[in-house]
């Protein structure tokens, strides 16, 4: 999607460690006009797919699937990084390592949003190893739903989270996949 790889190469900036900081227009401050964009092209690329809840994980993933949700007119579901009291009845849990914050959280989703009815898009905002959208079909898989797609903002196309995901056969669009990142000059590129 060439107007974010535009919003990349003129706001993102990389970090050390493999860190793309993206905080100006997608994960921290949200970037609505962009976000509509994006949710009218994950809409156009899973069109074909019977979607009727979309499922992401607090919370930078939340904004852009609510935007996403509004073309697909469906729910979104988030999974929860921490069991809270409003949350009642049973759950589905996983744990997912954060590539970005070095730690493993305990996830969960409420039996009450996810079953074997459901068919389910996954969208989020990163993808580098993939520990997030695992944890996220762990879920469905739990919850028996069926997964119609994986929708991501930006994927880190050296790692490899994406490759792995694509070879166990799921259909997985990202909107934008880095190539190579250089720390040292700020070059970012893009696979095409």
């Amino acid at each position: 999607m060439e107007l974010l790889e535009k919003k990349i190469q003129k706001d993102g900036i990389v970090k050390a460690g493999n860190v793309l900081k993206v905080d100006h227009f997608l994960n921290h401050q949200m970037d609505i006009a962009l976000f509509n964009e994006m949710g009218k092209e994950f809409k156009r690329l899973f069109a074909d797919r019977p979607v009727n809840k979309i499922l992401t994980i607090e919370a930078s993933g939340i904004g852009i699937a609510c935007i996403a949700a509004q073309y697909f007119q469906v729910p979104v579901v988030f999974a929860k990084k921490a069991q809270s009291i409003n949350i009642d009845g049973e759950v589905y849990s996983t744990k997912i390592e954060s590539f970005t914050h070095k730690r493993v959280y305990d996830v969960i989703v409420s039996r009450k949003y996810l079953g074997p009815e459901d068919h389910i898009l996954i969208i989020d905002d990163f993808l580098a190893n993939g520990c997030a959208v695992n944890g996220l079909l762990e879920l469905i898989e739990s919850a028996g739903a069926s997964v119609e797609g994986i929708g991501i903002v930006i994927e880190k196309g050296q790692q490899m989270g994406g490759k792995l995901l694509r070879e166990k056969g799921y259909h997985v669009e990202s909107l934008a996949i880095i190539e190579h990142m250089d720390e040292k000059t700020g070059e970012i590129c893009f696979r095409h």
